[in-house]
C-alpha cells in the first residue's frame, strides 16, 4: 500500500512539474514578465528567471550591464541601438543590497549607476554595444562624468563571461593605442538592482537629450 501511495505521490508531482513549465511566459511574453515583475526588484530572481526560460527554451536573448555615467544619458543611446529589445536603468558593484537612488548618491553604497540592456544576439553582439559605449561617454574621467562627481558615475563594463572580458579589453587597447588614458573598470557582473520607476525611460518619458553624454566615434 505504501508503494502505491509513493507511486501516485510521484505521479501528481510529475504532472504538476509539467504544468508549471507549461504556463511559464516565453519569448516576448517573458522579457516582459521578467521587466515588469514585482518579485524583478530581486536581482537573484530576475537572474534566475532568465536562466531558466533560457535552459528550457533557449530565449533569443543576451545581456550587458555598462556604466558611464548618469544612467539617463546612458540608456538614452542603448535604447536607440539595433537589436536591443529592452533597457532597464539601476545599480551594481556595491555592498549594500537593493539601495535607494538616495543611497546610492551618498557615495557610500560603492554602487555605479548603471544601465542593463536586454539584446537580440542576432542583431547585434557585445562588442557593437561595447563600441557605442565608449562612444557615447568620456572613458577617461575617474569617478565622474561631466558635471557628476562621485564613483557612482564611474566608467565601468560588467562581464558575465570571458567572450564579454576579451570584447571589453580588445576595444580598451584600441583606445589606449591611440592615446586615451582610459579608466573605465572590467568587473565580473554581480548583482543588479533595479533603480526607482522615476528613473526608467526617462529621457523618452521627459523629452531632452542627455546633460553628460554625447556621441564621438572612436573606432574605424
Amino acid at each position: 500500500m505504501r508503494n502505491t501511495f509513493a507511486y501516485l505521490f510521484l505521479v501528481v508531482a510529475v504532472l504538476a512539474s509539467g504544468y508549471f513549465i507549461l504556463k511559464m511566459p516565453r519569448g516576448e511574453d517573458a522579457i516582459k514578465v521578467i521587466a515588469n515583475s514585482t518579485h524583478y526588484q530581486s536581482a537573484i530572481y530576475a537572474e534566475q528567471f532568465i536562466q531558466i526560460n533560457e535552459s528550457m527554451e533557449n530565449l533569443n536573448i543576451d545581456t550587458a550591464i555598462f556604466a558611464s555615467g548618469c544612467f539617463w544619458g546612458t540608456e538614452y543611446y542603448m535604447q536607440r541601438a539595433t537589436g536591443v529589445k529592452k533597457t532597464e536603468v539601476g545599480f551594481i558593484g556595491g555592498h549594500v543590497p537593493n539601495p535607494s537612488y538616495s543611497q546610492v548618491c551618498t557615495g557610500t553604497t560603492g554602487h555605479a549607476e548603471a544601465v542593463r540592456v536586454i539584446f537580440d544576439p542576432e542583431k547585434t553582439d557585445f562588442e557593437t554595444l561595447c563600441r557605442l559605449f565608449y562612444e557615447t561617454h568620456d572613458p577617461t574621467q575617474l569617478n565622474r562624468q561631466g558635471p557628476d562627481v562621485g564613483s557612482q558615475y564611474r566608467s565601468a563594463i560588467f562581464v558575465k563571461d570571458d567572450k564579454q572580458r576579451k570584447a571589453a579589453e580588445k576595444l580598451t587597447r584600441l583606445l589606449i593605442d591611440q592615446g586615451l588614458e582610459v579608466v573605465t573598470e572590467i568587473n565580473e557582473m554581480k548583482p543588479f538592482y533595479i533603480a526607482e520607476q522615476y528613473h526608467q525611460n526617462y529621457y523618452n518619458n521627459k523629452g531632452g537629450t542627455p546633460y553628460c553624454h554625447s556621441y564621438i566615434k572612436r573606432f574605424k
